[in-house]
C-alpha cells in the first residue's frame, strides 16, 4: 500500500463494513419452503415470480448496488491482498507494503517453518500464523513422544541384557527357574 492510498484504503474498509452489514442473507426463492432445494443463490427466471418483478414483502434480489468499493474488493480484513504460498521461492514476488501470505495447507511442516522465518526476515504479514504454531507445537509434542519411547526402549534393552548374562550354569539350574521351582 502507497502512503497515500493507505487512508483510502481504510475508508474504503469501514464502507465495505457497513455496506456489508446491511446486505441481506441471499437465499434462493422457495429455498424455505421446500427442503430439496439448498440455499444457494439461483436468479429467478420465471415470468410471474415476485422476487423477480420485486413484489413488495419479498426477499430483495441480488444486484450491483450491495457491492463495496473497488478499492477494498478482494482486500483482507487487514488492508492487505491475499497471496496464497506454497513455498519458499514463492516469498521473492510479495512486495510486503501491499501483501500478506497464506501459507497453503497443502505445506508440510519442515517448509512451512523454512516459509515463516523467511516471512519473519523479509517483514511479510502472514495470515495463518496461528494455524502454523499449533502445527509446529504438535510436531514438537511427537517429538518429544519418540524422545521418551527410545528412552524406554533403551532400558529395556539394558534389562534383557543383565538377564542375559546371568545364566544358569547346569541343565538343572535351568529347568527349575523355567518351571518356577526352586529348592532353597
Amino acid at each position: 500500500m502507497t502512503e497515500e492510498s493507505i487512508p483510502d484504503t481504510r475508508k474504503a474498509l469501514r464502507i465495505r463494513a457497513r455496506v456489508k452489514s446491511k446486505k441481506p442473507a441471499f437465499v434462493r426463492p422457495e429455498s424455505w419452503r421446500y427442503m430439496r432445494l439448498k440455499e444457494n443463490w439461483r436468479r429467478p427466471r420465471g415470468l410471474d415470480h415476485k422476487i423477480r418483478r420485486k413484489i413488495k414483502g419479498w426477499p430483495a434480489s441480488v444486484n450491483t448496488g450491495y457491492r463495496g468499493p473497488k478499492i477494498a474488493r478482494g482486500l483482507h480484513p487487514s488492508g492487505y491482498r491475499e497471496v496464497l504460498v506454497f513455498n519458499v521461492e514463492d516469498l521473492t514476488e510479495i512486495d510486503p507494503k501491499t501483501q500478506a501470505i497464506r501459507i497453503a495447507h497443502t505445506v508440510g511442516k519442515r517448509n512451512r517453518t523454512k516459509i515463516i522465518t523467511e516471512a519473519r526476515k523479509k517483514e511479510i504479514l502472514i495470515l495463518n500464523l496461528k494455524e502454523a504454531r499449533k502445527a509446529a507445537e504438535e510436531e514438537k509434542k511427537r517429538a518429544k513422544a519418540k524422545e521418551k519411547e527410545e528412552g524406554a526402549e533403551t532400558e529395556e534393552t539394558t534389562e534383557e541384557e543383565e538377564a542375559e548374562t546371568e545364566k544358569p550354569a547346569t541343565k538343572q539350574e535351568k529347568t527349575k527357574r523355567r518351571k518356577g521351582r526352586t529348592k532353597e
